[in-house]
């Protein structure tokens, strides 16, 4: 049987650039723990099949086993997240993928435009910082055709309706809580969302792993990233003194809780600041999450009873993700990638301008001969 003449080295960063503990990992590879660090010490080589199979659950290229020294991963947009008001440079191997698919959807949505003679999206850093909050939120708001908050309805169905009007101007939102599968989550301490900024196709992803309430204010941060123009990784963190950040958080409150209709309904004199979120939700419409985050702007509650009361809603969250349950695969398939986006790529499929393997790696694996099925979903 052949071995494969890998750089053995090479395994113990593949694996610990997984994140992926020993046991499970040699789970994974249908080995034992100390069958897997004989492979790592190099005193048992590999086979051409098992470093195969090395790599792809590590989920990395299998050349890179064959590397003198490990590739720098580096980030391909801004971090523009902190951790206690430090810039944040660890990053998981989940999030660099996450990215790079981002990217070649991106690529791809692009020259389909192109190729369609579309021109350039016009919102896509139409201000600067310098322009401020209050002009870049009348233009979003009037480029959107919304009013200042929703007058009846659920937050959530607001949530979907501001989905839907940005994906009307161009901007593609993606939204999923892991990078394939659940052994690949997506971590809401390490990311809320990003932005990608670009002349033809900019694109917005919202983490779906966050809490529901937080998706709705993360959602108009990074669309104020497009009006802006810029790039970034984002945490929408409080204590962030980055000049982007502040604006977009900024421009993300005031969009969904204009401050001058807001702070004469708080009653600052009630026992437990919590008690004015259900009449404020019903009054704007918005998440109970993005209320409170409105409060601690205005400094109607301090930061410490802001976070305790987030940490509450997720942990609440999680609870309830965990009991499992939810809509089937291609109904998460179109609720997770934008919809302009893959009705362009699965028009191109079924009418031969596109193969079909190329569709199914562009919508996330679906499986080829399911592309149809999955045209059926979207009513093309």
């Amino acid at each position: 049987m052949t071995t494969a003449n890998i750089n053995t080295t090479m395994l113990t960063w593949a694996r610990e650039r997984s994140g992926i503990a020993v046991p499970e990992f040699a789970r994974k590879c249908g080995v034992s723990p100390d069958r897997l660090s004989e492979w790592e010490s190099g005193h048992r080589p590999l086979t051409f099949k098992q470093a195969m199979t090395y790599a792809e659950k590590a989920h990395i290229p299998f050349g890179y086993l064959f590397l003198v020294q490990p590739p720098i991963d580096e980030l391909p947009i801004p971090d523009l997240r902190t951790v206690e008001g430090q810039a944040n440079r660890k990053f998981s191997a989940e999030l660099l993928d996450l990215i790079k698919l981002m990217q070649q959807r991106q690529e791809w949505y692009k020259d389909y435009l192109q190729q369609h003679f579309v021109g350039p999206n016009p919102i896509v850093g139409r201000f600067a910082v310098k322009d401020g909050v209050t002009t870049i939120v009348h233009d979003m708001r009037t480029a959107l055709g919304v009013g200042i908050h929703p007058q009846r309805g659920s937050w959530e169905d607001y949530y979907r309706d501001l989905v839907n009007r940005i994906e009307s101007v161009g901007v593609l939102v993606m939204r999923q809580s892991d990078v394939g599968h659940y052994t690949r989550p997506l971590r809401v301490e390490e990311f809320r969302g990003f932005a990608i900024a670009d002349g033809y196709a900019p694109i917005i992803f919202v983490n779906q792993a966050d809490a529901l309430g937080a998706r709705l204010f993360t959602l108009v941060h990074e669309l104020c990233h497009i009006w802006i123009g810029q790039s970034g990784i984002s945490d929408a963190s409080t204590q962030t003194h980055r000049e982007e950040e502040v604006l977009c958080n900024a421009v993300a409150a005031e969009f969904l809780v204009p401050a001058t209709e807001f702070q004469p309904l708080w009653q600052q004199g009630q026992k437990n600041w919590q008690s004015n979120l259900p009449t404020l939700e019903t009054h704007f419409h918005v998440s109970t999450w993005a209320l409170a985050r409105r409060a601690l702007t205005l400094n109607f509650i301090t930061p410490d009873e802001y976070q305790r009361y987030i940490n509450a809603q997720q942990a609440a969250y999680q609870d309830r993700n965990d009991e499992g349950g939810g809509p089937g695969y291609y109904r998460t398939k179109k609720a997770q990638i934008s919809q302009r986006f893959s009705r362009a790529v699965v028009s191109e499929a079924l009418s031969g301008q596109l193969l079909l393997r190329e569709a199914s790696q562009l919508l996330g694996g679906i499986k080829p001969d399911k592309i149809a099925t999955f045209a059926k979903e979207l009513g093309v």
